[in-house]
């Protein structure tokens, strides 16, 4: 990948929906050199979608919360497969350190929030997990 993918790149982070012939004046080079770049990245599976991105409030899900989890010996992978089943489960990261895995939850009330942890808590292989309610947003 060259310094101009990555520039292309990190522009189409800011702004997905920023034209070619912006991206093309910002990164100075043609319109026909972006649409290439765009392409050929697209084709070998480095940009593999665009998404859109909402500021706290406007989302459904109002409380949203990080969760370390500690699993028990080499249970990671089935620890992995019954969260990616959980619907309030947003995100999913393995990691080094205290945590094995750190998960992004998402609910719509306090009582749903707590029946998720419940129903996370109860899944074999989890020795145990810390949770922090995430109070405001500062930088997306």
């Amino acid at each position: 990948m060259s310094d101009t993918d990555r520039q292309l790149i990190a522009l189409l982070r800011d702004n997905a929906r920023m034209s070619v012939t912006e991206l093309a004046q910002r990164l100075r080079v043609s319109r026909a050199t972006v649409q290439n770049r765009i392409d050929k990245l697209e084709q070998s599976g480095v940009i593999i979608g665009y998404t859109v991105r909402l500021k706290p409030e406007a989302e459904a899900h109002r409380i949203r919360a990080w969760m370390g989890i500690a699993v028990e010996g080499n249970k990671a992978q089935a620890v992995l497969q019954a969260l990616r089943g959980e619907p309030h489960v947003y995100a999913l990261h393995s990691t080094n350190g205290r945590w094995d895995i750190v998960t992004e939850l998402r609910a719509d009330t306090l009582e749903q929030f707590d029946r998720v942890l419940g129903r996370i808590r109860l899944i074999p292989g989890i020795a145990a997990t810390e949770t922090s309610i995430l109070l405001s947003t500062h930088k997306v």
